[in-house]
């Protein structure tokens, strides 16, 4: 089965009882969660709730962090992937951010080495406005063995390589927050100090988005927009490594840019030591 980054939903309506295929569903509590799965989901879709199940974990004041091998192991024998399946991320559809948590899966499922991945383009949302087949109840995964999780490093950026881009300039910096965040002028709970990498290009992810769906742009509109981040090595980043996963998604997987990585700690991590520097744009 040929493996496209993003899938329609008559793509997904196509193969939905082929066996290779699991819908994972990610909908977290603010679209409801559980309980909005029980609701109503696609037919066959297991649910694993972006933000209560480990997809990422909070360590030393940083949020967002990838976990290690084993949990990342755990989690997704729990859910019944096997490096066999083609699965494809159902996030709720409603909001950029929603697409960023689908964006952030992706990455993890990919930077552990799982081959194939999709993202249903415009989530349950679209699904539903599609008129597609919806199902209530609970729909247990069913186990599988211990999945080999072999992490490659070469998708993400850690705090010791962003230190040396910052230094030499070898890479864009590329921020996806909104411009109150980049500026300085507005600051994220789970930041240390308001501003962002020095030398960073900002570029909202939420500009990737048609406005109130959770739907990416055409690919001509984003080869537009995107056209102003240089040719060459690019690492995403935001506060924790969650909005960024979009713009990281974009180029990397839409875009087919080689050598983007994503900073997974981002702002809430680097802040940590007060010794690294945050520029602003506040006079």
């Amino acid at each position: 089965m040929t493996t496209s980054p993003l899938v329609p939903v008559d793509w997904l309506s196509d193969h939905i009882a082929d066996s290779s295929v699991l819908i994972v569903d990610i909908r977290s509590a603010e679209s409801g969660g559980r309980a909005a799965f029980e609701a109503g989901h696609v037919p066959g879709a297991v649910h694993s709730d972006y933000a209560a199940v480990g997809w990422r974990i909070a360590e030393g004041g940083a949020g967002g962090l990838l976990p290690d091998a084993g949990h990342l192991s755990a989690l997704l024998s729990r859910i019944g992937i096997t490096p066999e399946h083609h699965v494809v991320i159902v996030s709720a559809g409603e909001a950029a951010s929603d697409f960023s948590a689908a964006a952030r899966v992706y990455w993890t499922l990919k930077a552990l080495g799982h081959r194939q991945v999709s993202i249903l383009d415009g989530g349950y949302r679209a699904w539903q406005e599609s008129g597609g087949p919806v199902v209530a109840g609970v729909s247990a995964p069913t186990p599988s063995p211990h999945y080999p999780v072999r992490l490659t490093g070469s998708l993400r950026a850690e705090t010791h390589a962003v230190e040396k881009v910052v230094a030499h300039g070898d890479a864009t910096l590329l921020d996806g927050r909104s411009q109150a965040q980049f500026d300085g002028r507005e600051k994220s709970p789970q930041v240390g100090r308001a501003g962002h990498l020095p030398g960073a290009l900002h570029l909202d992810h939420c500009r990737a988005i048609q406005p109130g769906t959770g739907r990416l742009r055409p690919v001509a509109e984003l080869e537009q927009l995107y056209e102003q981040i240089p040719p060459g090595p690019v690492v995403s980043y935001c506060n924790t490594g969650h909005l960024a996963s979009t713009n990281w998604f974009i180029l990397s997987e839409m875009l087919k840019r080689p050598d983007v990585r994503l900073y997974d700690g981002s702002m809430s991590e680097w802040t940590q030591d007060p010794s690294r520097p945050v520029a602003t744009n506040v006079s």
